[in-house]
């Protein structure tokens, strides 16, 4: 569907990202003193990331949880919309006193990834120097990256050892890369619908995804930021193909079927045969026009292609030498409908961790999605870590 059908007569903004001058919310920002030497070469020369708080840190220190979000997420974990905020906390029911992450005994971080564009570096973000964002120069970026800067948060926070980090999706490379990279700082690592490597699969279908958004003719190279344009139809498609694989095919029958939108006559131009829509394409479209609104095409591709990039084991002697590192009571689970990270990956995961046992099973019919909407089986792990 073409975006100006999507959004009316009106357009977005060139990007949804978080820039200067929009209100901060309820962000903090961390700054780091010194370059970040990157993984692949060179180095990032401006490091800044947004993060949220919950709760208070101990005098010892011990309290501390870090908590790190999905693609398309933020450091909004709990909390509700508003200004700064666009959408809700994703892991909401999580948070709060009382709750599996309670807020009265544990001291929870979230940050946006190093990349996002959510108050974190990323491609929105002015480059140094001047001339305006950094666009398509932004740099490459790998989980090893990310975590290296989100290590000089702790280290600002005064946080020496995580007492739990835990992550889903793209947050849970980034929890098991933190194990890994930093055995004595993480005492407890949860890990959701993740995987220790990306697969041919997962890299096939984001490649697709980074190929619509590159392949829009207002990409422009990754600099359209200040255009007055942004690659919406790219990141659009990207989207619809994205939370096609988040969910689960039985779900998507069982809720849509072959439903057109809205119950056509014979004569009526809704019906799909007359140049209608199905009721599944319309919940795509929804999902794609939120998305367009709140989010960055470019860190969508940084993000992507970090993702991508994802191997534990890389330059460690392969994921057996690596995840052997791991001295964290871990739990690893994942969603039983899962068919873009599949259990197998959560299997492998709790094969080679010591100490890891069997993977835990989330039961849900949404697919991937299910471990940010299961709050209840997921607030039970969290609850089995923390104590």
């Amino acid at each position: 569907m073409a975006v100006g059908a999507a959004f009316g007569e009106s357009l977005p903004p060139a990007t949804g990202a978080w820039r200067e001058g929009d209100p901060p919310g309820r962000r903090q920002w961390y700054t780091a003193e010194k370059p970040l030497p990157l993984e692949t070469g060179g180095e990032l020369p401006e490091v800044r990331l947004a993060f949220e708080t919950w709760g208070r840190l101990a005098p010892d220190r011990s309290n501390a949880v870090l908590v790190l979000h999905a693609l398309t997420g933020d450091s909004h974990v709990g909390g509700p919309a508003g200004p700064g905020h666009p959408t809700p906390g994703w892991w909401d029911a999580l948070l709060g006193p009382g709750r599996p992450l309670d807020t009265d005994r544990w001291f929870v971080v979230a940050p946006n990834v190093l990349g996002g564009c959510q108050g974190s570096t990323g491609p929105s973000s002015p480059r140094p120097g001047g001339g305006g964002a950094w666009g398509g120069a932004f740099p490459f970026l790998t989980q090893r990256d990310q975590v290296a800067a989100e290590a000089g948060l702790a280290d600002a926070l005064g946080v020496d050892r995580w007492a739990l980090v835990a992550g889903g999706s793209m947050g849970g490379m980034r929890a098991v890369e933190w194990a890994v990279s930093y055995p004595e700082r993480t005492d407890a690592l949860l890990l959701l619908a993740t995987t220790a490597a990306a697969s041919a699969e997962q890299i096939a279908w984001a490649g697709i995804q980074v190929g619509a958004i590159r392949g829009d003719p207002h990409w422009q190279g990754g600099d359209y930021h200040d255009s007055g344009r942004g690659p919406h139809t790219g990141l659009g498609l990207a989207r619809r193909l994205a939370h096609v694989t988040y969910r689960s095919e039985p779900e998507l029958r069982v809720r849509f079927g072959r439903l057109p939108q809205e119950p056509p006559s014979p004569e009526d131009p809704r019906d799909p045969l007359r140049g209608g829509r199905y009721q599944v394409e319309s919940y795509l479209d929804h999902h794609a026009a939120k998305l367009i609104r709140r989010f960055d095409a470019a860190s969508y591709v940084v993000l992507t292609e970090a993702m991508n990039a994802h191997d534990v084991g890389r330059e460690r002697g392969g994921l057996r030498a690596a995840l052997a590192r791991v001295s964290a009571r871990t739990l690893v689970a994942g969603v039983d409908s899962d068919r873009l990270y599949p259990l197998d990956q959560q299997r492998e995961l709790a094969e080679l961790i010591p100490g890891a046992g069997r993977p835990r099973v989330v039961r849900s019919p949404y697919g991937h999605d299910g471990f940010l909407i299961e709050t209840e089986q997921v607030g039970a792990l969290v609850r089995e870590l923390l104590g």
